[in-house]
């Protein structure tokens, strides 16, 4: 039997941006949708967040890319159809899909609501879903989704401060609430104040705790206590200053996906206090066993969190008005992002959110970062209307408000050119 291609697989023709190979470099993909099935949810895209790990798919840095891959697992957008045995929502509502779209139902992580530890969880995109076919992610314009894996979005969040919410909210809510590091009047530290640590500050602020920002960056000193309200920073290459906040923390949320040293961290807390990790590293960690046995220390992970929490997550966050704080830029200078986060430390960026056919949303710590055209050859932007070819290229490589006002041209002009 002859293979279908990517357009015929399904029914419904969709469009989107896809990794082809390794270079991680995004180009205008053709591909299909499955029909709206009883319990599923069909919605027009809206905003993607770009998150970090979708630069590591991309690239397939963690071995388990398949190609072609379109990213985005911070998806939001408004329901155009719903199966007939749908139940909670409808068209018109607004709605959000996270990292993951299938789990087994079975198992005891789904019994207790933990779909994200299910053992076959099916994750949003690059994954064999139910029927055997790939996954493909929210860089595209409509998502079909089983309505058990749908958020919904409260009418008073906006759509583009919410959309990286869907991973980076959630990554640093659920270890919260778990840890019990929710209480008002405790101590907890957040280390790196990129996409995961601007957000951990702001839930935690709203939940009543104390919080301390620790970089290694003095600059950001302004950013973590004047913008995002934290009560302390803490310069993790300042000795002085480390030893001087020893013992003080009754939890610490690491959100840095580099390679770093955790003894320091560990020092940071009390007695019977919680390190959390939710970056990533590459590579493994050293993990110092006596400081952990002489004060019954725990270090612990997490990973997003189950469907239930999500949607927990995303009604505390409009009822305390918690955003994350976004840049927009276009969907086609989508590979301008992504390098924008490549060339960045990892504890300064996280994520980026899209409005596909209008605008695309970046972390605002993206802000000052510039990269030139002609790292993308033939995938720099045509010229808009009455913009010469040379102009064109210059807007492309030219940072932040910029590339909003100067490039914002939909994907489908972008195919036709």
């Amino acid at each position: 039997m002859e293979e279908k291609s990517f357009e015929e697989e399904h029914p419904n023709k969709a469009f989107g941006w896809a990794a082809r190979d390794q270079s991680g470099v995004l180009s205008p993909f053709k591909f299909s949708r499955r029909s709206t099935g009883e319990k599923d949810v069909r919605f027009k895209v809206l905003f993607c967040g770009i998150c970090h790990s979708d630069l590591h798919m991309a690239k397939n840095e963690w071995g388990t890319s398949t190609y072609p891959l379109v990213p985005g697992h911070e998806i939001v957008g408004q329901v155009t159809e719903v199966g007939s045995k749908v139940e909670e929502f409808k068209v018109g509502d607004k709605v959000g899909v996270g990292c993951m779209v299938g789990s087994c139902h079975s198992c005891d992580s789904c019994s207790n609501n933990l779909e994200n530890y299910c053992p076959k969880m099916i994750l949003t995109y690059s994954a064999k879903y139910h029927d055997g076919t790939i996954t493909y992610g929210g860089y595209s314009d409509s998502m079909v989704t089983d309505e058990r894996f749908i958020v919904r979005i409260p009418d008073n969040l906006p759509l583009d401060g919410a959309a990286p919410l869907l991973c980076a909210g959630i990554t640093v809510y659920s270890p919260l609430r778990f840890f019990d590091l929710d209480k008002p009047g405790m101590h907890v530290g957040v280390v790196g104040l990129g996409g995961l640590g601007h957000v951990a500050v702001k839930f935690a602020k709203a939940m009543g705790v104390k919080v301390t920002v620790i970089s290694t960056s003095p600059s950001k000193k302004q950013e973590a206590l004047g913008h995002l309200g934290a009560d302390s920073f803490l310069v993790s290459r300042d000795q002085d200053g480390m030893q001087a906040a020893m013992g003080t923390m009754d939890g610490i949320i690491d959100t840095v996906s580099a390679m770093h040293p955790i003894l320091p961290l560990i020092s940071l807390l009390k007695t019977q206090g919680k390190l959390v990790l939710v970056g990533a590293p590459e590579k493994p960690l050293e993990l110092p066993v006596f400081p952990l046995l002489m004060g019954r220390k725990i270090v612990g992970g997490s990973c997003i969190g189950g469907m239930k929490e999500t949607q927990e997550m995303i009604d505390f966050a409009a009822k305390n008005g918690i955003t994350a704080d976004i840049e927009v830029i276009s969907m086609d200078c989508v590979n301008t992002a992504m390098d924008r986060l490549m060339k960045n430390d990892f504890c300064t960026m996280e994520f980026a959110t899209m409005k596909l056919f209008a605008a695309v949303v970046v972390a605002a710590m993206l802000a000052s970062a510039a990269v030139s055209a002609q790292d993308f050859g033939e995938l720099a932007p045509a010229p808009a209307p009455g913009m010469d070819k040379g102009a064109a290229s210059f807007s492309f490589g030219m940072s932040g408000a910029l590339i909003c006002s100067s490039l914002v041209l939909s994907m489908l002009a972008l195919l036709r050119h």
